[in-house]
C-alpha cells in the first residue's frame, strides 16, 4: 500500500529508514505509467523500505523544497537526507536497485 504524504506527515514519514517519494499528479500521463511500477515496489519492499507518494497539486511546497521541476521525479531518502533521484518514467529493475543499495 502506498501512503500519499502531505506537507504535514512528509517530514515524520521520511525521518527514519529508506522511503522513495514519487512526485507527481493524476492528470500527468508519465505518471500513471510509473503507477503499477510504484505499487510493486511498495508490495516488493514491504516491511523493508517506505513507498509513498506526493500529489504536486496538492502539495506544492514540498516539490519546490525538493526541486522538483518535471513529473514523475522520484527521490529516494535515507533517514530524512535525499540519497537519490531520477526523472520520467524509469524501469522497475532500476528503481529496486537503488532501494536495494540504501538497506
Amino acid at each position: 500500500m502506498i501512503k500519499q504524504l502531505t506537507t504535514e506527515t512528509f517530514a515524520k514519514e521520511i525521518e527514519s529508514g529508506v522511503t522513495l517519494v514519487d512526485f507527481g499528479a493524476t492528470w500527468c500521463p508519465p505518471c500513471q505509467m510509473m503507477e503499477p511500477i510504484v505499487e510493486e515496489l511498495a508490495q516488493e519492499f514491504e516491511g523493508r523500505a517506505s513507498v509513498t507518494k506526493v500529489d504536486v497539486d496538492q502539495s506544492p511546497e514540498l516539490a519546490q523544497l525538493f526541486n522538483v521541476r518535471s513529473i514523475p521525479t522520484l527521490v529516494l531518502f535515507k533517514d530524512g537526507k535525499p540519497v537519490d533521484a531520477t526523472l520520467g518514467v524509469q524501469p522497475k529493475k532500476v528503481l529496486a536497485e537503488k532501494i536495494s543499495s540504501q538497506l
